[in-house]
């Protein structure tokens, strides 16, 4: 009985010298993943409709504005702001302008969005419509893992004054992303 354990034992050290390598090296092996950027796109102009003079509102989509996340976070976030400068027309004197506390916005939910991220609106509905007196949130990511982005098309509202005076009235809406 003994020779036949020792001629089992020398069966498998057998066995293990022929699977078990002689000397092993391990090799450290690393890469990257380089981080890409946070951008913003909105429309380069837009319309925003023919009112009246004396009073009354005057109210149209903007376009639609996009938020690109390639910079590869792990629990990130972004916001995304607004704000505006006045309206002018003429020489812009007191009843050429339209000033920014006169124009609303609401972003509305979004059109679209990609990655994975809490996205929150600025302004989900019309009733939480904000004026342009200061800058204000319009949309935002939070708890991002990886890329994302999110489009939204806001609602922009001008509260026309009574004594405003008839023209083409310019301004510029901003959207900026940090």
């Amino acid at each position: 009985m003994a020779k036949k354990g020792i001629v089992l034992l020398g069966a498998v050290l057998s066995l293990l010298a022929f699977t078990l390598p002689a000397s092993a090296a391990g090799t450290t092996t690393t890469f990257i993943l380089a981080a890409g950027s946070l951008s913003i796109s909105a429309p380069a102009s837009s319309g925003l409709g023919t009112g009246s003079t004396g009073g009354g509102t005057l109210s149209a989509q903007l376009g639609t504005v996009t938020v690109t996340d390639t910079r590869g976070a792990l629990l990130g976030a972004w916001t995304a702001s607004v704000s505006s400068t006045d309206f002018t027309t003429g020489g812009a004197t007191a009843n050429e302008t339209v000033a920014k506390g006169q124009i609303t916005y609401w972003s509305g939910t979004a059109t679209a969005s990609s990655g994975t991220a809490v996205f929150a609106p600025g302004q989900a509905i019309a009733a939480n419509a904000q004026d342009l007196s200061v800058s204000r949130t319009a949309f935002s990511a939070t708890v991002i893992v990886g890329n994302n982005s999110a489009s939204w098309n806001p609602t922009v509202t001008v509260n026309v004054p009574a004594a405003a005076v008839a023209g083409t009235f310019s301004g510029t809406i901003t959207h900026s992303v940090a």
